[in-house]
């Protein structure tokens, strides 16, 4: 099932968490964010259209300001926010220049994907960037947001993952980060732990399996990562949890190898 719903996926939406492309101190990895650009390109030049929602622009500006603890009021966190997405895309940027990959910034709050002009707009806006072969690259819109950076509704942009991807019209929906996947318990914590590699419908278990994964950088744990997994899905999209460690791994998911756990798209709405 997986192999054969993967490889008919010929738009996906890839999500990077902050612990993927930063370093523990907050400043970018810029050997991770070399290796990101280079296989993106590549999947790109192969016929794949890619969409990048990437997390890391608050542990940035953190570094930057010299701040040692993610800020706790609404302003520190836009101030943060607003340094942060500066390097972060100019980062990017950088790497992808190295592949002749052109890129491009959209940013989005929760309020966009529930107002019919905003959502048409962003829809437009997609189009228009892989019309001209371009990698949009997706962060929320922390500096002028309020309602999703204060509660972190997007739980390090796992939920705005999965609405970008089901605005795009993504076929999967690739989450990366610290954890390899789904447990049935704490790898960390429990030897006899069990890897869970594909999930046909998300339950009350799938979340009970949740509460035993957290990151230490992102916002984000397993819950969001389940939670946006269970929005794509409903939408009929794919959806493969999976470790960032190395950006290699996107060759072996698409080759339709059992890594990560996937999570079986519902039927599409016509």
């Amino acid at each position: 099932m997986r192999k054969k719903a993967i490889s008919k996926a010929k738009k996906m939406v890839i999500k990077v968490g902050t612990t993927s492309v930063t370093h523990k101190n907050g400043q970018p990895n810029f050997k991770k964010m070399d290796e990101l650009a280079l296989v993106l390109t590549d999947l790109e030049n192969s016929g794949y259209q890619i969409v990048l929602v990437s997390s890391g622009a608050i542990g940035c500006g953190m570094k930057k300001l010299g701040l040692k603890k993610r800020p706790k009021t609404l302003e520190g966190k836009q101030a943060t926010a607003s340094v942060g997405q500066g390097i972060i895309m100019s980062t990017y940027q950088k790497f992808f220049d190295e592949y002749h990959q052109v890129v491009g910034q959209i940013l989005l709050t929760k309020d966009v994907f529930n107002n019919g002009t905003k959502r048409q707009n962003a829809i437009n806006s997609f189009s228009a960037l892989k019309r001209r072969m371009v990698i949009p690259i997706v962060n929320e819109n922390d500096c002028v947001s309020t309602e999703e950076i204060e509660e972190e509704n997007f739980g390090d942009n796992d939920i705005l993952s999965a609405m970008t991807a089901e605005i795009f019209g993504a076929d999967l929906l690739i989450i990366l980060s610290d954890v390899q996947g789904l447990y049935d318990c704490d790898p960390n914590h429990n030897e006899n732990a069990q890897f869970i590699e594909q999930i046909d419908k998300i339950d009350v278990d799938t979340y009970d399996y949740a509460e035993c994964s957290s990151s230490n950088r992102g916002t984000g744990g397993m819950i969001s990562k389940i939670s946006a997994a269970q929005f794509a899905t409903e939408k009929g999209i794919h959806t493969i949890i999976a470790s960032g460690e190395s950006f290699k791994i996107l060759y072996d998911i698409l080759n339709g190898k059992k890594v990560g756990t996937f999570f079986k798209g519902g039927k599409r709405n016509a």
